[in-house]
């Protein structure tokens, strides 16, 4: 288990509670077992043939480490050690000599959900149980799920923060005219908001003409590791679903999961609609993906160095942070 840090790089308490993605789905097949830090804790996620587990890395049988060399045994994962096996609820069900399992030999587990492509542990920091789930996901009408990962100094609260700071969409990432379209909305864990704008896009490249393109976007945010937006081209009638999931690591850094899927409208515009839904979305996709990670990237060197201001002094512009704050206060409690 690697120490847990006090405070984190901004000075917020490191590991709010909430659901945080330890992996994609794609990364964790039938069989496999992968080694993971989060909130603090080495874990391994396994899958079995029927369900999938989240586990302390060692065994607490004698220390070994189920994330080198453990295996898939039934629907168990077994030590490389001594062969002991634990379920995925953390119950030893076998020791590797075939005799009587130790009185109160449990591994510790978290809670788990699979949900639109990604696996998620819920946290608290007082052990209690999940306060919420996640929302389903009907991936009907949906293309297949494309993602990036990344590594940075940062806090899950800086990150989810920057979907309501609606000052920083025209200065850090050129929008122009960012105008909201739904008032922000809470509702004990969940916040939605909405807003517009537009700016020029080379589909094309950096030597490609420029087209003034229009976006909306509806923000769906559930706790502080997972945010949903869906993003509408009215221009062309296209929509994508993009994910944005933060998860905090070991105090300092965490770990930044974009994801994105595109959704072709039956009544597509323009040029597109001459297109078969097949065609569009092999084309559309990377785009909008590399256009998603471009806007992210420009947001890693200000998250890594900002520091955090409480109170904020807040202008006319800057979009409801101070409610968002407030609001995000529920995941220290």
């Amino acid at each position: 288990m690697i120490p847990s840090v006090g405070r984190a790089p901004n000075g917020l308490p490191p590991y709010p509670n909430g659901w945080y993605a330890v992996a994609w789905s794609s990364e964790v097949g039938q069989g496999d077992v992968v080694s993971r830090i989060v909130c603090g804790s080495e874990v391994v996620i396994f899958r079995t043939a029927t369900s999938i587990g989240v586990m302390e890395a060692h065994c607490p049988h004698l220390g070994a480490n189920l994330g080198m060399g453990g295996t898939i045994d039934g629907e168990a994962i077994r030590c490389p050690f001594h062969g002991f096996c634990f379920d995925t609820s953390g119950r030893c069900v076998a020791t590797g000599y075939g005799g009587e399992i130790p009185a109160g030999l449990v591994a510790r587990t978290w809670p788990v959900r699979e949900v639109d492509g990604a696996i998620f542990i819920w946290h608290h920091n007082k052990g209690r149980e999940p306060g919420w789930e996640l929302p389903d996901f009907d991936p009907t009408g949906f293309g297949r799920l494309v993602h990036r990962s990344y590594r940075l100094r940062d806090h899950p609260q800086e990150t989810t923060e920057n979907s309501v700071d609606l000052g920083h969409f025209s200065v850090v990432h050129g929008y122009e005219d960012v105008a909201l379209t739904k008032e922000v909305r809470t509702d004990g864990p969940y916040l939605n908001i909405g807003y517009r704008a537009r700016r020029p896009l080379r589909p094309l490249g950096r030597w490609g003409p420029s087209l003034q393109t229009s976006f909306t976007y509806d923000i769906n945010i559930h706790g502080l590791g997972y945010s949903q937006v869906d993003v509408a081209i009215p221009g062309q009638g296209l929509q994508a679903r993009l994910l944005v999931l933060a998860t905090p690591r070991d105090g300092e850094m965490i770990d930044l999961r974009l994801g994105l899927r595109l959704r072709d409208p039956s009544e597509r515009k323009g040029a597109l609609r001459l297109l078969p839904s097949v065609l569009v979305r092999a084309a559309a996709t990377p785009f909008i993906l590399n256009g998603f990670a471009s806007d992210a990237n420009q947001d890693f060197p200000i998250w890594e160095n900002k520091a955090y201001v409480s109170p904020p002094r807040l202008a006319r512009g800057d979009g409801p942070i101070g409610l968002y704050r407030k609001w995000a206060d529920q995941f220290y409690a």
